[in-house]
């Protein structure tokens, strides 16, 4: 059996401060930060991560955060010329860098661009100055209006927006406006996703006024046939692409392999143990000062039981609007396709799978209750 493509995660903590609506792994950074320190750690992650390799190519890398523009380029190519000296490259590989709008990291563009990055993914969050203030960013609306533009002239064909709606007492008009201003800039790929507030964050405890479910749907309604008006095709819950969806992301959602490296970072990795697929998960320390002080940072690991892997397939497969092919599910679990045959055979009758042998792929009405098609799978 062949084994899944292969990704990198690498994780950067650190950000100008915390947004109230943040719950990612992300740490106030101190005044100076030890970048030096932890490349030679992430190196030496990568050093340990050659054998789990397994031979195979890196297809994309992902740095996220955090804010990963805080790191100098010479910092990100130290980590990329490693990457590629340890575990090689595929030809095409698409590697993205989480950027935000601040004019010190607009003036890092170009050397980021130099040092390997081909994929720019900008937090913009919003066009609107009085919602960026509510969300606590360090940028502007016309640092965010500029950062595409700079992102392009620093030679990045390929540049996506991060961008919020259900914003703090957000109008329906006031999301389009948003949404519009984002296409409006060129970026060829767009994740528009709505405001949650989760657990652990300052806006959970102390919540913002949100709009009502009526202007929530209104927002979603109409912020999705303007995107569809605007040549975005919509592949994935929250990703719109007019250029090529994201690589990197679609391994996930394929159920393929990645590594992850830096403070909090996931990896999950699937070997041939006595003839069988076998599919591991596993986590480093989330504290950047426990990171570098321990020799090994990994904090937990576990195989994945065998009765829970069609669950973690199809939550990651049927987000993607056109879903898998059905063969997919032998090749990423070892299982055969009759384990959830039952399963496909109900929800086929129920109208909410396309009744198509060859593919694993909601209705219109499933994709619109995907939580409960998902759930169906829970067997565990």
């Amino acid at each position: 059996m062949t084994l899944p493509p292969l990704s990198l995660y690498v994780h950067i903590p650190w950000c100008i401060k915390k947004c109230p609506y943040c719950d990612f792994n992300s740490h106030r950074a101190p005044a100076a930060l030890p970048e030096a320190t932890y490349v030679a750690a992430l190196v030496g992650e990568l050093e340990r991560s050659v054998e789990t390799a397994a031979g195979r190519p890196l297809q994309s890398i992902f740095f996220g955060g955090g804010t990963p523009s805080l790191f100098s380029a010479a910092a990100i190519g130290s980590v990329l010329d490693a990457a590629e000296r340890l575990i090689d490259f595929a030809d095409d590989i698409e590697i993205t860098l989480e950027a935000n709008p601040g004019a010190a990291e607009q003036a890092r563009f170009s050397g980021y661009r130099a040092a390997g990055v081909n994929r720019l993914s900008i937090g913009v969050q919003s066009f609107d100055d009085t919602q960026l203030q509510r969300l606590g960013r360090v940028h502007g609306a016309s640092e965010a209006g500029a950062a595409v533009a700079m992102a392009q002239a620093a030679g990045f064909a390929r540049i996506n927006i991060d961008l919020m709606h259900g914003l703090p007492e957000q109008t329906a008009d006031g999301a389009l406006a948003d949404l519009q201003r984002a296409i409006d800039s060129g970026a060829d790929h767009l994740s528009w996703y709505q405001l949650t507030l989760e657990p652990n964050t300052e806006f959970y405890s102390r919540p913002p006024a949100l709009p009502a479910e009526p202007t929530l749907e209104a927002i979603a309604q109409r912020g999705h046939a303007l995107l569809l008006e605007s040549g975005f095709d919509h592949y994935e819950v929250s990703a719109y692409q007019r250029g090529g969806a994201a690589r990197h992301n679609l391994n996930y959602w394929q159920f393929g392999d990645y590594l992850g490296i830096g403070a909090g970072a996931h990896a999950k990795l699937s070997a041939m143990v006595d003839g069988q697929l076998s599919v591991r998960r596993r986590n480093n320390s989330r504290r950047p000062d426990d990171y570098l002080s321990r020799s090994d940072p990994l904090a937990a690991e576990q195989v994945i039981d065998r009765a829970e892997l069609p669950l973690e397939f199809m939550l990651n497969a049927l987000r993607l609007r056109e879903g898998v092919a059905a063969s997919l599910f032998s090749q990423r679990t070892g299982l055969e396709l009759a384990t959830i045959g039952s399963q496909l055979a109900t929800l086929r009758r129920q109208g909410l799978l396309e009744a198509r042998a060859e593919r694993l792929q909601t209705t219109a009405l499933g994709y619109r209750f995907l939580n409960s098609v998902v759930a169906a799978f829970d067997t565990a």
